[in-house]
């Protein structure tokens, strides 16, 4: 009998020297990156859309291209959340390539050392790659799985200045829920303030159909949906429970809480409320693309990059 071969073993990955060829210079990386946005050389200006007007500047400056409609110099970056970036496309690619092809991530640190950009440029550069899974809201057909999670760090780790002193559990620590697709495997993730009925069926109405059947633990706010819900009693040390046709547990969720949180303490080491949404964002995007080949993962990043915008100032912004 064969064996089966380990992982994602189906898809067709890139490896680095293979990276090293496709984006060797900064015109091949230019060609690559406008190949995907401009398809069969449908030059289209990012500012009016006009595709006539669009056209090569010979000498490449201010930037490569001009629009004779609005009159305004544009690249392949315009329009995009690399828009006026600095930084040349190859380390572009290499960025969007190790942090797609990282399974808990890259941190700012390990990527400034790897495309030898400043600590700060990195993190900047992080972070505008994760405007590309931001406000996406599948909405799946069903059976799916809904857990709530908190993300933070413990309380008795804490510098005693900085302790909250009111109580154990969840104190400190920012609430997050999610939910898991068992026919497609996609996910949605939400950072949330409250864990009430309100809140936890708001997100549930807005990513699952009416249809779909419903799988959470035996947590009381996810009663009265108007959809088939199951539950398991955690509170009773019970995770699985056998149906005739179905298997109640929320085991497909929490595996993904658990990539997460593993990001957070291997990886990261801290993750912000501030900032939280873009991270859990990001790994459910990444969750929802592993199927795909490691070339169409990159190519999906640069397409969710265009019509997004996010200035440092707003970053940093409290």
């Amino acid at each position: 009998m064969a064996q089966k071969a380990p992982g994602k073993s189906h898809r067709k990955g890139i490896d680095v020297m293979a990276m090293a060829e496709m984006f060797a210079t900064e015109q091949k990386a230019q060609r690559w990156f406008e190949e995907w946005m401009w398809p069969d050389g449908s030059l289209t200006c990012p500012r009016c859309g006009s595709m006539d007007g669009a056209y090569r500047v010979k000498s490449g400056k201010p930037m490569p291209y001009r629009c004779k409609d609005c009159r305004k110099y544009f690249s392949v970056k315009t329009g995009t959340a690399m828009e006026d970036s600095k930084l040349p496309l190859r380390k572009w690619a290499w960025a969007i390539y190790l942090e797609m092809t990282s399974l808990k991530g890259v941190s700012s640190m390990k990527l400034h050392r790897d495309i030898g950009v400043t600590q700060k440029t990195a993190w900047f550069m992080l972070h505008r790659i994760r405007e590309a899974f931001a406000d996406i809201a599948p909405i799946f057909d069903g059976p799916v799985e809904v857990d709530e999670t908190y993300i933070g760090g413990l309380e008795r780790n804490k510098h005693e200045s900085k302790k909250l002193k009111a109580g154990r559990g969840p104190v400190g620590k920012t609430a997050v829920v999610g939910m898991k697709d068992r026919t497609t495997k996609r996910v949605a993730a939400k950072v949330i303030e409250r864990t009430d009925r309100e809140t936890l069926q708001g997100f549930v109405d807005e990513h699952a159909s009416p249809d779909a059947t419903l799988y959470t633990d035996d947590t009381s706010a996810y009663k009265g949906t108007g959809r088939e819900h199951e539950t398991v009693k955690h509170s009773a040390a019970e995770y699985v429970r056998y149906l005739e046709g179905a298997t109640v547990h929320t085991n497909g969720v929490e595996s993904f809480w658990s990539m997460l949180k593993r990001a957070h303490k291997g990886v990261y080491h801290k993750l912000s409320t501030k900032h939280l949404q873009r991270y859990v964002s990001e790994f459910a995007g990444r969750q929802n693309v592993r199927e795909m080949d490691t070339l169409s993962q990159l190519q999906h990043v640069v397409a969710g990059m265009v019509g997004r915008r996010l200035m440092y100032r707003d970053l940093i912004a409290d």
